[in-house]
């Protein structure tokens, strides 16, 4: 659940629920007029500011399409080929992706927030400086650079309770997420073998369970952490971390 403490009193909160639900099942129907076709998506996004929202692109392979700064708010795009993608700056909140391949797609400076992305692949894609937030259980970062990625969880700006991103059992093996803000993030089993997680902000993330073996933890923040059952042996930096002894279950962690 990407919400909690939901407060159904209120009108203004009860409103943006609606339009939420209402992008999302938006998403899942095709436009009216005619089905999408790679050749049709290649045509609306040589046109500058190329809107596809709401769109239904599931399962086309877009492979190597430049769909730099193109708006894709709320479009459904389950299972489809990004491989090679051009996704630099492109709005794709509310977006449904689960199961699409993103390999080394360009995603820099793209905004996700409320994304569902689980069980996608990003193996090698490039996602410096980009917002995102919502479910990302199961994709597979493997080699990917996340570095400077804004993904902590707004803690000023929470009306619907508490927005985090959701990365249960994702896969970081040597993934790059140097300057990140995984602030409050569920990393709960996840996979961060040999990551780079130097400056890192990792405070009040939850990170029970996770392998963190051969990890660069140089200047991480750790404060308010779960860390139960996480695995800490070999990693490199650890006696920089900030905030390591507020951290929650440490004597259930694995170190050396």
């Amino acid at each position: 659940m990407l919400y909690q403490q939901l407060d159904p009193t209120s009108t203004w909160i009860t409103r943006i629920g609606v339009t939420f639900l209402s992008c999302l099942a938006l998403s899942s129907v095709a436009a009216a007029d005619e089905a999408y076709t790679r050749a049709r998506v290649h045509a609306a996004v040589e046109q500058e500011g190329a809107d596809l929202s709401k769109a239904n692109l599931d399962g086309l392979d877009l492979s190597k399409i430049n769909f730099r700064g193109a708006n894709l708010f709320g479009a459904s795009m389950r299972k489809t080929i990004l491989t090679d993608a051009d996704l630099r700056g492109c709005v794709m909140d509310v977006v449904i992706l689960r199961g699409a391949n993103l390999d080394r797609a360009d995603l820099r400076d793209a905004s996700l927030l409320n994304a569902v992305l689980a069980s996608a692949t990003l193996k090698n894609a490039d996602l410096r400086g980009a917002r995102f937030i919502g479910n990302f259980e199961r994709a597979d970062f493997e080699e990917a650079n996340l570095a400077g990625v804004s993904a902590g969880a707004d803690m000023k700006n929470q009306p619907m309770g508490l927005m985090r991103s959701h990365l249960l059992k994702a896969n970081f093996h040597k993934a790059n997420l140097e300057g990140a803000d995984f602030s409050w993030a569920d990393f709960s089993f996840a996979e961060l073998v040999e990551a780079n997680l130097a400056g890192t902000d990792l405070s009040h993330a939850d990170l029970s369970g996770a392998d963190l073996t051969g990890a660069r933890l140089e200047g991480a923040n750790f404060t308010g952490a779960r860390v139960e059952d996480a695995d800490f042996r070999s990693t490199s930096g650890l006696s920089s971390v900030q905030g390591m002894e507020s951290t929650r279950g440490k004597s259930f962690a694995v170190f050396d």
